[in-house]
């Protein structure tokens, strides 16, 4: 009988034992997930307090205004390639923690304090966002429907036969490639992502540039000049990254050749439907931009009126 009392006093004890191990299990595991929740940046409320701080800081915010707050996912991560990466699949944004405030991985360091080249890094990431967004709308607007025609046709006629620089250092060197339905799209949106950012870049490093004539008409021709040796330096170009998993072993990125830079009718919609420039500067940009290239090239020639 003690033997038996004392078997069941034993299985009790494991039991208890049991119990207690299961419950600070489940305190560990609540714990760490709330741990977690706290570290990560709430998005919605960082979408809109960038879209607050763009505007305040007179940046452009006509498309990042068309993006629902609760599309885009934000983290933050210890990034080494790059400061920022756009994840479409989940629609999710990876920036570098020293984007963040403090380096604590929870909310975007305030737009003022970013560098000029980091403004230019996040816009360009935010693009892919917007380019996004676009894809996914099952009842797009009129005018969202007619950016996404304008470039499906411009990856149909200009980003499907393309020539590409092997090696970036000699830019007289090119080979032809046919591209895939991915790196063609891909070329398209990194290409037209590079713009965006470079445009706020100019943009910024135009507005603080000490000039004698402080009138706005000097900054935008301060801009369309800097447009304008971006043109012959042929400096407004994408890329892709291969599918092919040899040619990728290679390269991470194929850059398109200067031929395949953006071309005006691109630039045009870009600054009209996505920044929503003021048509003076339109204007002056278009008149730069025929005047560099009055003939276009025949290769890869898209037909879209320059008229946006």
């Amino acid at each position: 009988m003690r033997c038996v009392r004392s078997s069941l006093g034993h299985v009790q004890g494991m039991a208890a034992v049991l119990v207690w191990v299961v419950l600070l299990g489940l305190l560990l595991c609540a714990s760490t997930q709330a741990e977690t929740q706290a570290t990560q940046p709430d998005s919605s409320r960082l979408w809109h307090g960038l879209v607050a701080e763009a505007k305040a800081l007179k940046l452009p915010t006509h498309f990042l205004e068309q993006v629902p707050a609760h599309f885009v996912t934000f983290e933050f991560e210890d990034l080494h390639a790059f400061a920022a990466e756009y994840h479409p699949a989940d629609h999710r944004m990876v920036l570098d923690r020293s984007l963040s405030l403090n380096a604590a991985g929870r909310t975007l360091r305030p737009l003022g304090r970013l560098t000029h080249k980091e403004l230019e890094t996040l816009y360009h990431e935010l693009f892919h966002v917007y380019m996004d967004f676009l894809e996914q709308e099952s009842a797009p607007s009129a005018a969202h429907a007619s950016l996404m025609a304008f470039a499906r046709e411009q990856q149909r006629c200009r980003y499907q036969q393309v020539l590409i620089t092997p090696v970036l250092q000699k830019r007289a060197l090119k080979e032809e490639r046919f591209l895939s339905e991915t790196e063609s799209w891909e070329a398209l949106n990194e290409t037209w992502a590079v713009f965006i950012g470079w445009a706020i870049w100019t943009q910024l490093e135009v507005d603080t540039k000490p000039r004698r004539d402080s009138r706005e008409s000097a900054n935008v021709s301060g801009w369309v000049t800097r447009l304008d040796q971006a043109e012959q330096d042929a400096a407004l170009i994408g890329y892709y990254e291969p599918e092919d998993p040899n040619e990728k072993r290679m390269a991470r990125k194929r850059f398109l050749a200067p031929e395949y830079r953006l071309s005006p009718p691109e630039v045009m919609r870009l600054m009209n439907d996505v920044l929503g420039s003021q048509p003076n500067i339109i204007r002056q940009a278009t008149q730069v931009l025929q005047r560099s290239r009055p003939v276009p090239s025949t290769r890869g020639a898209c037909a879209a009126s320059m008229k946006p």
